[in-house]
């Protein structure tokens, strides 16, 4: 019977029926924290356009990972800004290269801590293309032998997962192909399965020292107006042996997120990226809006879409959140 009999608004007069009926948890276990490390010693440097997020030497990094593991996230995704660059990446499969330097640094003093490692050239390349570059393209197939050197020089030093994020075809295939040949078929590898050429990513880029030097990504990265072809590119990325699918960006792709989860049965990632981060940020810092519960609905809102990690830079205020019961 219609309205008075039904009346939805009983179940939501208070926080204890609210709670009661809630459909959608989120958790720290949830999240995985983006991280930048680069060279040298002392080094805590603001990056300007992500209040809040630094780039770290090695040494102020295991300081901040302190913190991390004390709020219980479970993992952090490193990323790597090198000594000089070329048109190779040559540090970007150098054991002796930041994250590798860093990777061992981690194990070694939070043996317990997940870290994740992304596997691109983008940051280590001269031109700052996320792989070689033959007659102003990128080359594939060659950037894959590249690829491959990477994601074995992370797993000799103790990555506990690969995320290769290049959109090169066929990487998924040749990077398994290398860590089982090597005695790594233990480590499990999240792809950057539909990574779209998206304008989210201008703070990263500062971040990360990435952008494209000529032209743009779009010859590699997805169109945004695409839908069946994510779900063709997480098909592949299957098949070829990914063990947990990933979509960049989150809160532009919530339909992305949704279709994805509803066809595979497999952990699916999201990646809320440093534009829909910078923007929350921004908004907070001029009186806006209020940081923390758009936060937290952001976060809800991937996790509602069908994500199951939710990989973002405000993992550790999220936590901290999450830790006080402050929920939207």
């Amino acid at each position: 019977m219609p309205f008075p009999v039904h009346r939805p608004r009983r179940i939501r007069l208070s926080e204890n029926f609210r709670r009661m009926v809630r459909e959608t948890h989120l958790a720290v276990d949830n999240l995985i924290y983006p991280m930048f490390v680069v060279p040298g010693q002392g080094i805590k440097r603001p990056i300007q356009s992500m209040p809040g997020i630094n780039h770290f030497s090695v040494d102020l990094l295991l300081e901040e990972l302190k913190k991390v593991c004390e709020l219980k996230i479970p993992g952090i995704l490193l990323f790597g800004i090198p000594q000089k660059k070329d048109d190779f990446g040559s540090e970007s499969y150098d054991p002796e290269g930041i994250v590798q330097q860093a990777i061992r640094a981690i194990k070694s003093r939070f043996p317990d801590l997940l870290v994740i490692t992304d596997i691109c050239m983008c940051e280590y390349t001269a031109h700052g293309h996320c792989g070689i570059i033959k007659n102003g393209q990128v080359d594939n197939d060659r950037t894959l032998e590249f690829l491959a050197k990477i994601a074995v020089s992370h797993a000799e030093a103790g990555a506990d997962m690969l995320a290769p994020s290049d959109m090169m075809d066929g990487r998924v295939s040749a990077i398994r192909k290398a860590l089982d040949e090597r005695g790594y078929s233990h480590i499990p590898i999240m792809s950057y399965a539909a990574k779209y050429a998206s304008s989210f990513y201008g703070p990263f880029r500062q971040a990360a020292e990435s952008t494209p030097q000529f032209g743009d990504r779009r010859g590699y990265q997805m169109d945004v107006a695409n839908a069946e072809e994510a779900l063709r590119e997480c098909a592949l990325d299957l098949e070829e042996g990914a063990d947990i699918i990933m979509v960049k960006p989150a809160l532009g792709y919530l339909d992305i997120i949704y279709r994805v989860k509803s066809k595979f049965s497999v952990p699916v990632a999201a990646y809320n990226v440093s534009g829909e981060y910078a923007m929350i940020k921004a908004a907070a810092g001029n009186g806006w809006i209020d940081e923390t519960r758009v936060m937290m609905e952001t976060l809800i809102s991937i996790k509602r879409a069908g994500a199951d990690i939710i990989l973002t830079y405000f993992a550790k205020e999220a936590a901290f959140a999450l830790r006080q019961s402050l929920l939207p």
